[in-house]
């Protein structure tokens, strides 16, 4: 088991990341080897420090949802991070250079609660009717870490490489859509930049929310009405480049855009 001290060397690499805006060495090197557990602790303390200086938990994101990507990195089962009230962008609102490190943007189908889901093992049925609706979403995903140089230890610690999150517009019931079958492209000045589907998300958005409400009811951040779950990529990521609109549509929930200032 890693050291506490170790945790909070950590832990404040990744807070001068966030002070500073510049980037970090990787953390893995604190951390005992495969210590998924301690990376979950850097990120809890760096939670609690940001609901210390005055962010307020909104939701939360999944990452590692790709089969494929599990495989890669050596894990069995995505990862998640925090979303906090400073990270959400309006569709269409630009987002100004350096906001996010090393910045990437990703689609995804977001749904938002409007009851809690508190229960240790929930069922597909319970998590449904939590959901209030969904909506197209892109996030930004960003890393603390000098040069992307990570594994899933410094990728959990740092928060899932959470950036910022832009939702849609459109509020859907989530009857209305195939979660499964919806497909997903990305676009950048008329061009498709990635493609992607619903059930590249773990075979369905659906399965990866309740995974997270299982494991936040575990870690004792259970998800509760109001909140907001980006629910993981319909397709791969694209790296952005400043001045540039990307726009991504979700057949049956709509469109949604995130604008990167030059």
């Amino acid at each position: 088991m890693t050291s506490k001290d170790s945790i909070q060397e950590a832990a404040g690499r990744i807070r001068a990341g966030y002070e500073t805006g510049t980037p970090c060495e990787p953390v893995r090197e604190l951390l005992d080897d495969g210590d998924i557990d301690g990376a979950y602790d850097i990120q809890e303390a760096v939670t609690v420090w940001r609901l210390e200086t005055g962010a307020r938990l909104v939701g939360r994101k999944i990452g590692l949802t790709s089969v494929v990507v599990q495989t890669q990195l050596g894990v069995d089962q995505p990862d998640y991070g925090m979303l906090f009230d400073d990270m959400a962008v309006p569709d269409g609102e630009e987002i100004p250079l350096g906001r996010v490190l090393q910045p990437r943007v990703e689609a995804e189908v977001a749904y938002v609660l409007e009851d809690d889901l508190i229960d240790e093992r929930p069922t597909t049925a319970q998590v449904m009717s939590a959901v209030a609706y969904a909506s197209p979403a892109i996030e930004v995903v960003g890393s603390r870490i000098k040069d992307w140089n990570i594994t899933i230890l410094d990728t959990i610690a740092d928060n899932a490489s959470s950036g910022l999150y832009v939702l849609g517009n459109d509020k859907v019931p989530i009857e209305a859509f195939d979660g499964r079958m919806c497909g997903m492209v990305m676009e950048n000045r008329g061009e498709p930049t990635a493609v992607g589907a619903g059930a590249a998300c773990l075979g369905h958005p659906i399965n990866a929310v309740r995974w997270l409400a299982e494991v936040m009811v575990a870690r004792g951040r259970p998800l509760m009405a109001g909140d907001v779950v980006m629910s993981g990529a319909l397709g791969p990521m694209v790296a952005v480049t400043p001045g540039e609109v990307y726009e991504a549509r979700i057949s049956g929930l709509g469109s949604v855009r995130a604008v990167f200032g030059a």
